[in-house]
């Protein structure tokens, strides 16, 4: 139905680059422009869908008649966080103070209110990402043994990766799915994501009876649901 096109105008805005990619749709009527900041390269940019009918340059300098409200949009998409030295990042929703510890023998370790990372310092970014993807997986597969118990399900592969369009999946198979980010959001919405994903092994639509038992396997649905819907774009921020 859409098909991405081979060529991605750039706009300069602010002074900052701005990738600008090109949509066609056989069944869009008119142009459409939304903002997209879950690049693979990290960046900010903005898509435009168009119709067939438009042409590639008549749809460039259309968008470049909204720059006003791609600046706009532009403002209020949040920088990114980049791991180094004494940034804070959220550890389970508490935020921690990351510290470079350059003679210490520990690897990655957590306490009140900091983690911290031995090593080199053009080291600690992939340290820092490998520790919070460990704790995710050891969190993730923890919890979703104690509810596949709770509900009586099989499950297959346990995967945690670094999704960009859910926070967890659950296959045909069995397979389930996680992103690693999870580990940056409070307890209650990382335990929301994973008894959703395990109650997918029995329920495989979003039913009534399927929400019955997300309810019997977690506390706060609505509120970690309403926490994604707010937040969750911010956890994409953080590292690479």
């Amino acid at each position: 139905m859409s098909r991405l096109l081979n060529k991605e105008y750039r706009l300069n805005i602010s002074g900052r680059d701005i990738p600008v990619r090109l949509r066609r749709n056989r069944l869009a009527r008119k142009l459409i422009l939304r903002t997209e900041t879950s690049r693979p390269d990290s960046k900010f940019g903005v898509v435009l869908t168009l119709p067939n009918d438009i042409s590639e340059l008549k749809a460039f300098n259309w968008v470049k008649t909204q720059i006003h409200w791609i600046n706009l949009q532009l403002q209020k998409s949040p920088e990114r966080v980049v791991f180094k030295d004494g940034i804070i990042i959220p550890l389970c929703g508490v935020n921690h103070v990351v510290r470079h510890r350059p003679s210490a023998r520990r690897g990655v370790w957590a306490e009140e209110g900091l983690i911290n990372v031995s090593g080199q310092i053009e080291y600690l970014p992939r340290r820092l990402t490998d520790w919070l993807k460990k704790q995710a997986r050891k969190i993730i597969t923890e919890r979703v043994t104690e509810k596949a118990a709770a509900a009586n399900a099989n499950y297959g592969r346990i995967s945690v990766r670094d999704t960009r369009t859910r926070w967890g999946s659950c296959s045909s198979n069995g397979n389930l799915n996680f992103s690693w980010r999870l580990i940056l959001a409070p307890h209650y919405v990382f335990d929301y994501v994973v008894a959703h994903e395990v109650a997918h092994l029995l329920e495989h639509n979003h039913g009534t009876q399927f929400w019955k038992l997300v309810d019997t396997l977690t506390d706060e649905r609505k509120r970690a649901s309403a926490w994604l819907v707010r937040y969750g774009s911010d956890l994409h921020r953080y590292g690479g």
